[in-house]
This record gives structure tokens, sequence and C-alpha cells, in this order.
């Protein structure tokens, strides 16, 4: 788990900004590949309209195909239990083992709990059910696919690192999820982060202003971008604290 604390403040600033934002920012601290912190497009959000949701991380690995064996998996309310070993808000995360998913992981009692012990979120690599219901609970659900049946479910393993869309997700990350996707804000740079978005955005507005003056041309398309370039790569130093946070390298490419 983390050693970076992480303030009430800072996840409120973050949930107001969009995953691609946060994405685009934390590119700018080079503290990772571009390719990197993020869950591919096997795991979608089941209620695209909600708004962000950013928490820390409470990890779990699990079953339904077949019956657990006993002194061999984690009761549901053992996986509760563990939630008080992270700060709020959480969000739960879980890899279903079974391939191809064989039944639900969550539905809407699941949720109902999970939401009253401080999680705002689910995610998982199996399915959910009960999706209306958990939709009227306003609590963000993320998963492949859907299913009827909780089948045999039960947990194998609590807050040890799971797969996740490519992603390896640790007890304690701090997610930043909505309906373009899930990443993981490095927690060393999660306050930087939440600063530099309104600059980020503002920046973006160079080329978005541009395109809507009456003469458009390349030129000054190449201009808007450049100057946007210039913005953003000035972004960190402004907003760098004691930290250590790396310098960025000055590179221009596929920062957009």
């Amino acid at each position: 788990m983390s050693n970076h604390e992480v303030s009430t403040d800072v996840i409120e600033t973050l949930r107001k900004y969009d995953s691609p934002t946060i994405s685009n920012v934390i590119e700018l601290f080079d503290v990772r590949p571009r390719t990197a912190g993020y869950v591919d497009s096997t795991v979608k959000a089941l209620f695209p309209e909600m708004p962000a949701v950013v928490g820390f991380a409470s990890t779990a690995t699990l079953h339904a195909l077949k019956p657990a064996k006993n002194g061999h998996q984690a009761s549901f309310m053992s996986q509760i239990e563990a939630l008080s070993e992270l700060p709020a808000p959480r969000i739960v995360v879980c890899q279903d083992l079974d391939s191809p998913p064989a039944a639900a992981t969550f539905g809407e009692v699941m949720c109902s709990v999970y939401q009253h012990f401080g999680c705002v979120g689910v995610i998982t690599t199996g399915c959910g059910r009960d999706i209306h219901a958990v939709r009227k609970l306003g609590f963000a659900a993320f998963a492949c696919s859907i299913c009827v049946s909780h089948g045999y479910s039960h947990f194998e393993d609590l807050h040890k690192p799971v797969q996740v869309g490519g992603l390896t997700i640790r007890p304690g990350d701090l997610i930043h999820a909505d309906a373009n996707g899930i990443v993981v804000i490095p927690t060393e740079i999660a306050k930087e982060v939440a600063q530099a978005c309104p600059a980020y955005l503002e920046s973006e507005q160079i080329i978005l202003h541009y395109l809507k003056s009456a003469k458009v041309n390349i030129e000054g398309l190449q201009g808007a971008f450049d100057q946007h370039v210039s913005s953003i790569l000035e972004i960190p130093k402004r907003v760098r604290t004691k930290s250590n946070v790396p310098a960025i390298e000055n590179e221009k490419n596929g920062l957009i």
C-alpha cells in the first residue's frame, strides 16, 4: 500500500475532471510510460452517465464456477472488515479468476453494503447483475459483462495485487474511473495532478478557440498546437512542490 497520503480536498478536486484529462496530466510528469497505468477496453462502465469516482483500491480475487473448498476462501464479511485497512473513499476491485466468467461478481445487496462502508464503486474483470437497482444506488460499476446468476461466487484472496484489464492494481492504489475508462493516479503526484488539471483544460482551449475563428488554415492551426504544447510543458514547473517529482522530458509528440 502507498505511503503517500492524499487529502480529501485533493480527491474531491480530482473527481471534477474526466479520466482522459487525468491521464493527459499524469503524462506531463513523466513518471511512467504513456501506455501504462490504465485499464484496457475489456472493462467498461455499466453506467456511463454517472460522474467520475475516485478512491483507494480494495482488491480481491474470486471464483464462481465451482463451490469453494473448505478453508480456502475469504468470506464477504472478511472483505468488509478489510475495508478498514484503507482510507475512504474506497473502490472495490475484483479479479475474476474464471475464464470466461461463470457468474456475477456483484449485485444490489453487495453494492449496498459496499456503499454503506465507504465505497464509491466496484470494478471487476467479471460480470455484474441487478444493474437497474445498482444504478438507483448511484454506485459506480465497471465490468466486462452482465450475468443473471451469482453462481458459486466466493473470494480467494483479499488485499493482494490483482490483474484487471491488462493492469496490475495493488491494494491502496488511487483510482480514477468514469465513462472513458479507469486510470491509477500515482499517489506521489496526486496533489500536483489535481492542481494541474485546470491549466491543462485551459491550454486545450487555445486550439478549440482557434477553430472558432473566422479564418482557419494549416499554418494557424499549427501555431495553435505549438502554443498548446508550450503551455502544457510549463504546467509541471508551476505546480511542482518539494516532493521530488521527476522533471519531464521536453517532448512535443502525443501530448494532445
